[in-house]
């Protein structure tokens, strides 16, 4: 059986979502708080995929992820590591995108993770909270295992700090690496620089990036926010099918951890 473990705790607020994601592609899911993995880390080794999902942990003090990211990494980085050195999956949604970059999980060049921060994620430009739906280009030469076979996507963002920036050198490794995973894009598939198809002003339109070998992905778009057609706010009045899109990255995450161990 596929396992899944969902992080809960300090104002995070998709946690429920996410589990529920898990649980119809298939896996079995249990939601845990913080300080209880502190308290009994080695939990960790019973799972096989790892998810930091969306909300405002710590109410976003001092940046949106940080404090999050400094409590995992005084509390937990061993068993972090550990359980990303066994070739395991993690997903980090919205603010768990943000926690992992100022983790240092991702971008994880050379398999260096959690030992330095070398992107961010900070304000929109246009200043203000965005709720919206986007359309997403997904990389075709992506290694990335959550979006096997998936083309583009359309799913909701609702975040404050969801530019996504780095430095010159990191981005030409990023694109060399073919670890940018997502970028937002019009309804045809083709990446949008400008707002609001780029609800957030990110670098080169990106919305989700992976390490090196795909198995760790964050990405600030929701794909637990569109798991049936009912999630859409215009489901009454457009046809759409019964599934959502989102259903499908965490369907190939657990078809993923059935087919390696």
């Amino acid at each position: 059986m596929v396992k899944a473990l969902v992080l809960t705790g300090y104002g995070i607020n998709c946690d429920m979502e996410t589990a529920h994601a898990f649980k119809l592609a298939g896996a079995d899911v249990k939601r845990m708080h913080l300080n209880d993995i502190i308290e009994n880390s080695k939990i960790l080794e019973d799972f096989h995929i790892f998810a930091f999902p969306g909300g405002f942990s710590f109410g976003d003090d001092i940046a949106s992820g940080k404090v999050l990211a400094n409590k995992i990494k005084y509390n937990l980085l061993e068993p972090f590591e550990s359980f990303i050195s066994e070739g395991k999956l993690v997903i980090g949604i919205c603010n768990g995108f943000q926690v992992m970059v100022k983790l240092g999980i991702l971008p994880g060049f050379n398999g260096d993770y959690m030992k330095s921060q070398e992107t961010t994620l900070t304000f929109n430009d246009s200043g203000r909270f965005e709720d919206r739906w986007v359309y997403l280009r997904c990389n075709p030469k992506s290694k990335c295992v959550f979006t096997k076979g998936i083309k583009t996507l359309y799913l909701p963002v609702r975040h404050g700090e969801g530019k996504f920036i780095t430095k010159p050198e990191v981005l030409k490794k990023l694109k060399e690496n073919e670890q940018i995973v997502f970028q937002y894009s019009d309804n045809e598939g083709n990446p949008a620089m400008e707002y609001p198809l780029n609800p957030n002003g990110s670098l080169e339109a990106i919305a989700g990036i992976c390490d090196e070998t795909g198995r760790i992905l964050g990405m600030m778009p929701h794909p637990e926010g569109f798991l049936h057609k009912t999630n859409h706010p215009r489901w009454t009045r457009e046809n759409f099918p019964e599934e959502g899109q989102g259903l499908l990255v965490f369907r190939n995450a657990v078809e993923y951890i059935k087919n390696n161990f």
